[in-house]
C-alpha cells in the first residue's frame, strides 16, 4: 500500500460517519480511531499474551527475519530546549504539507528568510481544503522541520523562528 492510498482512506475515514477502522493487508495493518481515548486490545501472536494499549493510531508490521509482529506505538519525545529568542510554528491540524504555493513555484520562506506575524509561511492540506499557515511572530526562520508534501500532525513543529529583527 502506497501513501497516496493511505491519504485517500484517510480522507474517505475523516469524511465518514465511523469511528473506527481497521486494515490488514499482507504485513501491513492500519488502525484508525475517531474516538477521543480508547482500550484497543492487540493480540500478536496466538502464543503471546495480548498487549493492552490506550493510544487512538496504531501500525503492526510483520517482520520477516524472525516471523513474529511488532506493535509501533508513538514513541516519548524528550522535549526540545528551544533558545530564550527562537519560537516553533506548528501545525493546527494533520494534513498534509505544501511549502510552495505552486509546484512550478519558489518556496514561500527559506531558511534565513525575515517573516511577519500574520505572513503565509506554507499550506496545509486537509480534506481537499487548503489552509494557509501564517506566521505567529515577527523573525528570522532559522530551520525548516519538515519536508515538502510530508504528512504532519496536529500540533506538529513546521519552522523554528529567531524572534525580533
Amino acid at each position: 500500500m502506497n501513501i497516496n492510498e493511505v491519504k485517500e482512506l484517510l480522507t474517505q475515514f475523516d469524511q465518514s460517519s465511523l469511528t473506527e477502522f481497521d486494515l490488514k493487508e499482507g504485513s501491513f495493518g492500519l488502525y484508525m480511531n475517531k474516538n477521543k481515548s480508547t482500550q484497543r486490545v492487540v493480540s500478536i501472536d496466538e502464543n503471546q499474551p495480548a498487549v493492552n494499549s490506550s493510544t487512538t493510531v496504531q501500525t503492526v508490521s510483520e517482520h520477516s527475519v524472525d516471523q513474529s509482529a511488532a506493535v509501533n506505538e508513538p514513541a516519548e519525545i524528550a522535549p526540545v530546549s528551544l533558545a530564550e529568542n527562537t519560537e516553533e510554528i506548528v501545525s493546527p491540524i494533520v494534513g498534509v504539507v505544501y511549502l510552495k504555493p505552486a509546484p512550478d513555484k519558489e518556496n514561500f520562506k527559506q531558511v534565513g528568510d525575515t517573516v511577519k506575524k500574520g505572513e503565509v509561511i506554507c499550506i496545509v492540506e486537509a480534506m481537499k481544503l487548503m489552509n494557509e499557515i501564517t506566521a505567529t511572530i515577527d523573525g528570522v526562520i532559522t530551520e525548516i522541520l519538515i519536508q515538502n508534501e510530508d504528512v504532519v500532525e496536529f500540533n506538529q513543529p513546521l519552522f523554528r523562528v529567531s524572534k525580533g529583527v
